[in-house]
């Protein structure tokens, strides 16, 4: 790009005159969910035996016939005529970390040469899209092509634009998994099951056990012309290179700042649209990097909760550029300032409303408070290599460790209190319970300010699984990730914890009770603690209240045993290991070929990624940036055989010093870049020869990734020597700051 147009493109992205931000007469009350297939439109438009069916099969997971299918597709296609359907389409969530949909119109021959509307229970329920091109991880051969996609009754299907959307699962025509809401789903199963068989040594009426999920979306916001100013940005999602800017977010002004007025039109459209696809759009606010953002919901079943965390990114990046943006949903779009994450919010709630993972006001509320607590920590020790191969990627690998991300190193923080009270069940002899209140007040001595709640818990931000009062939050998961692989580990994770509780516990009842010659009710409670209080002893290892990225804790986890691994190839392979296979085969939620097949779909992915950064990070250095810093050098060459020209030796001497010691630098960077360019291009070569998937991720992520750091450390200091009119990409200090 020539100096001129950079200069045009950063000049009319600064220009660009603000959006009004959208402006609707309702409350958000009443347009929220108009574009959703839900309860209150079934109950308008489907028969009331059908309705009532729905509803089973929605709260109760029994089957749908065929003939209530042609009925409730028949409902459906009368609403979605109404808001100008034409078409529909199943939406699914294959291996790509995005979504996929084929859309079909509502036509059918009338055999009279004309056409009708028309939508069945058979399309509603299944379609059958071309699998082949989908990563499958080898469970298929590509010239087997057969997939089926079918219709998920639990998440309720809307309209965008002229298409019915029904989310769906995707299998493969021999039953496995190719997509990420069918193993969801079976570890939901598994938890529930298993969490209703604790609960009900608390409870007699709980029959049902929900995962919830609250996530937290953060992103960046970069004007359009300047992104697409950036190769790097458009083809990658980060920028390769680029020199810190003299201001970033060392100031902490942007966190919680003010919004600016283009972001807040943007901000305001993007909710009204959310709403209207009933996602319950409740936080949005500056986060600590400039020009990042951070949106948040209503915390939903973990299911929909997925299904709608895939809709709001799609959404993002459509409204983004509506207002004149390009959403960035990468981990690490820029070096140097705080990086993008999706903080998962954890729970699991009873259908008589109970939150598990809250304390109570009676001894047997706080015992199951503590049993589902611990629990959860002795599903996070068990698998906590599994739980971070969950979440890593190439992009996350950028951010884990770096500003306010959690390290890649998994423990749970959970506070003084609960630590204290964790401690005390350990360590005592006898089997008192201690009451946990509520949150506690804080009176502040000013002026016209009321007294505070105080959480149980305070907050550390270097723990990637903390307790934050009656939840887990898992922090280490990426931005753009799809949350369902974080979700479908830790609800495994936990079901295969609260299983084997179960069984210990029921097999210690009979020995406590001859032991204390109580009541059943006691002979429970008493087995109950004893487990407690071995599974407090065996999962201490993953407490961790401290500094997570202190070189202290790297050691001290090393030594309690906790996974240490920095390498995202290497991460991947705990899918594999012997554990994590008998969980999951345990639990039913992937078989040993599944997880095979993601593990490759997983190592292939990363491969693929750096391979794309390391061509398009040559193709900058060897077509942009030598040949810019290769005409600025010339100019100062030029300068100095003129200033020899005009000044008598000695002064032209002192004159052109400075730009002599430019020259030397420009050589001595520009000879580096290009002989470490083809050494990047040799090292890829080599990697690519490998036959073995996982040591061909392995290869890359050990000898071509460091060399793109390695040579950029080069084209930043470039940066700082070339003229600013001559640089061909725009800079940091452009593109950070919305005007």
């Amino acid at each position: 790009m020539s100096s001129t147009l950079r200069f045009q493109v950063v000049g009319e992205a600064f220009k660009k005159k603000p959006l009004e931000i959208p402006n609707r007469d309702e409350r958000p009350s009443e347009f929220f969910a108009k574009y959703v297939f839900n309860r209150q439109k079934m109950f308008k438009y489907l028969p009331s035996k059908v309705y009532e069916k729905m509803c089973d099969v929605m709260d109760n997971g029994t089957t749908l016939d065929l003939q209530t299918a042609d009925a409730v597709a028949e409902g459906m296609k009368r609403w979605a005529m109404e808001l100008g359907a034409t078409h529909c389409t199943h939406w699914f969530q294959p291996l790509t970390e995005g979504t996929a949909e084929k859309h079909d119109g509502f036509v059918e021959h009338d055999w009279k040469g004309g056409m009708v509307e028309e939508f069945t229970g058979k399309a509603l329920v299944q379609q059958e899209p071309d699998a082949s091109s989908f990563p499958s991880g080898g469970i298929r051969s590509t010239f087997e092509a057969r997939g089926y996609s079918a219709w998920d009754p639990a998440s309720p299907v809307f309209v965008i634009g002229d298409t019915l959307m029904i989310p769906t699962v995707f299998i493969s025509y021999t039953g496995e998994a190719l997509d990420y809401k069918a193993p969801l789903k079976k570890a939901l199963k598994a938890v529930n099951e298993a969490a209703v068989d604790v609960a009900s040594y608390f409870y007699d009426d709980v029959t049902k056990v929900v995962s919830n999920l609250g996530w937290e979306q953060e992103y960046f916001l970069v004007d359009e012309g300047l992104y697409a100013a950036r190769p790097d940005l458009l083809m990658t999602g980060r920028t390769l290179m680029g020199h810190d800017s003299a201001k970033n977010q060392q100031m902490d002004d942007h966190y919680f700042g003010s919004i600016p007025r283009r972001v807040a039109a943007f901000m305001k459209d993007l909710e009204i649209q959310a709403l209207e696809l009933g996602i319950p759009c409740k936080t949005r606010h500056n986060e600590v990097a400039p020009n990042q953002f951070e949106l948040a919901p209503i915390f939903e079943e973990t299911n929909l909760a997925v299904d709608h965390n895939m809709l709001m990114m799609s959404l993002m990046r459509d409204v983004a550029r509506k207002h004149g943006f390009r959403c960035l949903l990468h981990e690490k779009p820029f070096a140097g300032i705080n990086g993008s994450g999706k903080h998962c919010n954890w729970s699991l709630s009873t259908n008589t409303g109970v939150l598990l993972h809250a304390p109570g006001k009676t001894p047997m509320d706080n015992l199951r408070f503590v049993t589902f607590v611990v629990e959860t920590l002795m599903g996070v020790y068990r698998h906590n290599g599994l739980l971070k191969g969950s979440i890593i990627s190439a992009t996350n690998a950028h951010r884990l460790g770096a500003n306010e991300a959690p390290p890649a190193i998994i423990s749970s923080f959970l506070g003084k209190q609960l630590t204290d009270l964790l401690t005390a069940l350990e360590e005592s002899d006898d089997n008192q319970l201690f009451n946990l209140g509520g949150k506690q007040a804080l009176s502040l001595d000013i002026p016209q300010v009321p007294e505070l709640l105080l959480d149980n818990t305070d907050r550390n931000r270097t723990s990637p699984f903390a307790f934050t009062g009656n939840r887990f939050e898992f922090r280490a998961v990426g931005s753009s990730a799809n949350c369902a692989a974080a979700m479908i580990v830790l609800n495994a994770a936990v079901a295969e914890a609260l299983a084997d509780f179960k069984r210990r516990v029921d097999a210690r009842i009979a020995e406590t009770a001859a032991k204390y010659e109580g009541t059943e009710h006691t002979a429970k409670y008493h087995a109950i603690i004893d487990v407690l209080r071995e599974d407090i002893k065996a999962c201490k290892p993953i407490h961790f209240e401290g500094n997570g990225y202190s070189e202290e804790w790297k050691e001290e986890a090393k030594r309690r045993g906790l996974d240490v691994e920095q390498s995202a190839p290497r991460m991947f392979l705990q899918y594999l290991a012997p554990e994590s296979i008998e969980m999951f085969r345990k639990t039913g939620v992937l078989t040993e070929a599944e997880l095979e097949a993601r593990t490759d779909i997983k190592l292939e992915t990363y491969t693929k990624k750096i391979q794309i950064e390391a061509r398009i990070f040559g193709d900058l250095c060897l077509n942009h940036i030598i040949p810019v810093a290769t005409r600025y050098q010339s100019q100062l060459i030029d300068n100095v055989h003129r200033v020899s020209e005009i000044f008598p030796a000695e002064e032209a001497r002192e004159v052109s010093q400075n730009n002599l010691k430019l020259i030397k630098q420009i050589s001595e960077h520009t000879s580096f870049i290009t002989e470490n360019v083809e050494r990047l291009i040799d090292a890829r070569r080599v990697a690519n020869r490998i036959g073995s998937e996982s040591e061909r991720a392995v290869a890359y992520h050990d000898t071509v990734a460091p060399l793109l750091e390695q040579i950029r450390y080069h084209v930043d200091k470039l940066e700082l020597i070339v003229d600013d009119e001559l640089w061909p990409l725009p800079k940091y200090r452009e593109m950070l700051f919305i005007r």
